[in-house]
């Protein structure tokens, strides 16, 4: 009765955790103007191939269906997303998108990673911008803010940047070399600086290298950036001033330029960026860029395309560091019946309750009333259907913080129940 290796079961706690966060991305979003859809849980292999080749693989779940397709469970939003927006060919542009489910990755399990898990993603289709960028980023923010989460830094970059520094470094465009050189950054998130030396020692110029990794340890706002490193050689690096301003400009306050950030999947082609628990060694909560490359590989040149995604489950574990528990219990009625013969008016009164969208426990199974009582116990009123008092046509009302009881008539509780009730509660 095992599961396989990497899955989970989401009990009612950390189910009802993911909704809390569904509820706040799915307001925000709106308060946005990205219109909502969930991309099809399943693609056709060489969808998932366009732009990271069949190494990909290695990393996702994919197999034959009865057709004898290759096909695969999707590993984020991205791709499917932007192969649907490559699909219209009449939507108004830009177009904003977002999702948020599951997903299904085939990676070592780790904590607040399993096999399957669940983002939530925001995609800009359009003419590239600037200000589509920092939109993407100030939606990123905001979320965290909306979900109390404190200590939340952003880390903005820019992949054209990095490349043209490896490039100047090592007088060289090879792309194996470039692609080598950003796992090296990215590896120094995790890994310390000799290590990371001694893995491609034999390959390239340590010294070189080096330089590399220094230039990855780079940080800050403009000013501290510049004056840390002569700026004026390196390409795009007016366009990342220029969105750190805007940021500014739209009031988000939590970001830093950090020459470390280069995003893993190869589809990244200009600005990129992501989110931390400064406090924390969870890694990234969120990450995005621009990714123009991708739309191009679906045969959409004349689109560009923006977006991030977040880890709820990364999330849902810094809300716990941090102390921050989401609200889910619901103001509940109990419906209590002292014996069998008072079990059908009770059962009548839950049902009228239910209708009227007030969410009511009744006990099925016949237990005495100190069981039901005990069952109620985290109910913030309860009913209690007795014989005395129905034959007055009432029913007793318990305050189960304080343990007070009023009777009410049966006729005032059925025709306006919320009336009643919500009167009592206040």
């Amino acid at each position: 009765m095992e599961l396989p290796r990497g899955m989970k079961d989401f009990e009612y706690q950390e189910n009802a955790n993911i909704e809390h966060i569904r509820s706040h991305f799915k307001k925000l979003s709106d308060l946005y103007g990205f219109s909502f859809m969930d991309p099809s849980p399943i693609e056709l292999l060489s969808i998932l191939e366009t732009k990271s080749g069949p190494a990909i693989r290695d990393e996702i779940y994919y197999f034959k269906d009865k057709g004898d397709r290759e096909v695969a469970l999707r590993f984020d939003f991205t791709v499917g997303l932007t192969r649907y927006a490559s699909m219209q060919k009449s939507m108004r542009l830009p177009a904003k998108i977002s999702a948020f489910g599951g997903v299904f990755r085939y990676d070592e399990p780790q904590k607040g990673r399993y096999r399957y898990f669940h983002q939530w993603d925001v995609e800009i289709y359009g003419k590239p911008g600037l200000e589509s960028d920092a939109e993407i980023i100030e939606l990123t923010s905001r979320l965290f803010d909306s979900l109390l989460l404190k200590n939340i830094t952003i880390d903005i970059n820019h992949r054209n940047l990095v490349e043209s520094f490896i490039n100047q470094i090592f007088d060289s465009k090879d792309t194996v070399l470039v692609s080598d050189m950003l796992r090296a950054i990215d590896k120094i998130q995790k890994k310390s600086k000799q290590d990371i030396l001694n893995e491609f020692k034999d390959r390239y110029d340590e010294g070189k290298l080096e330089k590399i990794l220094e230039f990855s340890q780079i940080k800050g706002n403009i000013l501290e950036v510049e004056s840390k490193i002569d700026t004026t050689n390196l390409e795009s690096w007016d366009e990342l001033k220029q969105l750190f301003s805007s940021l500014e400009n739209r009031g988000v306050a939590n970001i830093r330029i950090n020459f470390g950030i280069v995003r893993g999947l190869d589809y990244y082609s200009g600005m990129v960026f992501e989110v931390f628990d400064k406090n924390s060694k969870l890694g990234a909560l969120a990450g995005g860029g621009r990714y123009d490359s991708l739309t191009k590989a679906f045969g959409r040149d004349d689109i560009g395309a923006a977006g991030v995604a977040g880890g709820v489950e990364r999330i849902m574990l810094t809300m716990q560091e941090q102390g921050i528990i989401a609200e889910t219990k619901q103001k509940r009625i109990s419906v209590l019946y002292i014996n069998e013969d008072m079990q059908k008016v009770a059962m009548s009164i839950a049902s009228l309750l239910r209708l009227n969208n007030i969410s009511t426990d009744i006990d099925l199974s016949g237990k005495n009333l100190k069981k039901q009582i005990e069952q109620a116990s985290e109910s913030k009123y309860c009913i209690i259907v007795a014989p005395k008092e129905l034959e007055q046509s009432k029913v007793v009302l318990r305050n189960m913080q304080d343990g007070t009881e009023i009777q009410i008539e049966i006729e005032k509780l059925t025709d306006d129940p919320k009336s009643i009730l919500n009167l009592e509660m206040l």
